[in-house]
């Protein structure tokens, strides 16, 4: 199950593409299948059509004239898995109310949250539309709602029993006992130093000696060291922390410019550059894989979840956004085109995550339509990019000039969604 968010800026033009034409020039009707309208007859002003139901929704966004967002709208399109049996109507708003709880537009038992639909017009996919004002007179301010998103649809395309299932290979019990947990001690985006697989109490107890703080969430256990951290003492803290568990017997894997041993006074010229570097050295491994197994084991490098590349990437942008606004409130035009380019490494990571598995299979013998047909679909993905991205490049270069010359990749209406 894959969610894939937008925003716009007219709640009436996107209800109105959802009801446009069809090959045949009729109207397509949506079903309503869930909603909260908080008062407003949302049922019925479905049947009447999409301008009624666009005012109904902007109703507490009219109330705000003066602090309104450029694109209040936010609109959430959910698909499930092509190759399972469709959901229903009510298996449908159930994911459809989950999703709107999961991101805060409407948490459970909130009597003053924003007002939101949920339609149906296509075989496996819903879409979701909200107005980012709530009843309160407040605003909901989502920068995290991609990734709540794709947690949430992950969480449930489980609990449906739609993800693929591995059986592990046993591990005899004395292994899980006698051989510790291989931990890495590296550096994130942000300039902190951060220590991974310490599960067990022993390698947590070593690593708050040396001076890391514990974090537990939903990547799990955790250490790392505050961003303020001067280099020196990051250098000597993670260097305490690996001799301290080697000496434990664990197996220690610490990054080179953290290494005692290794790190020198003499400053490299190229060494902000580091990620860079690795996604170089990445390049090259996937061009010199001989089979489709050699691919996605050195892709799984861009695509895992929590330590690939795009994760990183995407964490990197959602953390200058946000960093932005600390800094001066007043930027939130950049601090938005931050969060906008998070969005879109969160849909192209989650539509690639979607065939990964399919890189085993390339080179080998399979069905040629079979094969044309997803890559059709992956290309199609690949061109997906936010709203808000095309709205910029609109802005830069002039709206008639690069709407000639975008026509093939975005819609007519560039504050709606992607038909």
């Amino acid at each position: 199950m894959i969610a894939h968010l937008k925003h716009a800026s007219s709640t009436a033009d996107v209800l109105s593409d959802l009801y446009g034409t069809d090959e045949r020039g009729g109207r397509i009707r949506p079903w309503l299948i869930g909603g909260d309208g908080h008062g407003a007859p949302v049922e019925l002003l479905a049947e009447v059509g999409p301008l009624s139901l666009a005012h109904a929704l902007d109703a507490p966004l009219d109330r705000l004239p003066g602090r309104a967002p450029q694109r209040p709208t936010w609109i959430c399109v959910v698909r499930s898995d092509p190759c399972r049996p469709d959901l229903s109507d009510e298996q449908w708003a159930a994911v459809a109310r989950r999703l709107v709880a999961a991101t805060g537009i409407a948490p459970y038992d909130d009597p003053d949250a924003c007002r939101w639909i949920a339609l149906r017009l296509q075989p496996r996919q819903v879409h979701v539309v909200a107005t980012l004002a709530r009843e309160d007179g407040g605003l909901h301010h989502g920068y995290r709602d991609a990734f709540r998103l794709q947690t949430e649809c992950h969480r449930i395309a489980a609990e449906l029993g739609h993800l693929p299932t591995a059986s592990p290979s046993p591990t005899p019990h004395s292994q899980e006992t006698l051989v510790p947990a291989p931990i890495t001690i590296s550096s994130e985006p942000s300039g902190s130093v951060v220590a991974k697989g310490a599960n067990d109490d022993l390698a947590a107890l070593l690593l708050k000696h040396a001076g890391f703080q514990q974090i537990d969430d939903w990547h799990g256990r955790r250490h790392r060291l505050p961003s303020t951290t001067s280099a020196a003492q990051r250098i000597a803290v993670a260097g305490h922390a690996a001799e301290m568990l080697r000496v434990a017997r664990y197996d220690v894997e610490l990054a080179p410019f953290l290494d005692t041993a290794r790190a020198s006074t003499t400053v490299r010229p190229l060494e902000h550059f580091a990620a860079g570097s690795a996604l170089v050295q990445i390049t090259d491994a996937i061009r010199a894989a001989e089979e489709g197994a050699s691919l996605r084991e050195v892709a799984e490098q861009l695509l895992h979840r929590e330590h690939g590349a795009l994760e990183r990437l995407r964490e990197a942008l959602e953390a200058t956004g946000e960093h932005i606004n600390d800094l001066d409130a007043d930027a939130y035009e950049l601090a938005d085109r931050f969060r906008d380019a998070a969005d879109v490494v969160s849909t192209a990571q989650a539509e690639l995550r979607w065939y990964e598995n399919e890189l085993t299979s390339i080179g080998a013998a399979s069905e040629p339509s079979v094969q044309m047909e997803d890559r059709s679909f992956v290309q199609r993905a690949a061109v997906a990019v936010s709203p808000a991205a095309v709205k910029a490049e609109v802005a830069s270069a002039g709206a008639v000039e690069v709407a000639g010359a975008r026509a093939d990749v975005r819609p007519s209406r560039a504050s709606g969604p992607r038909r």
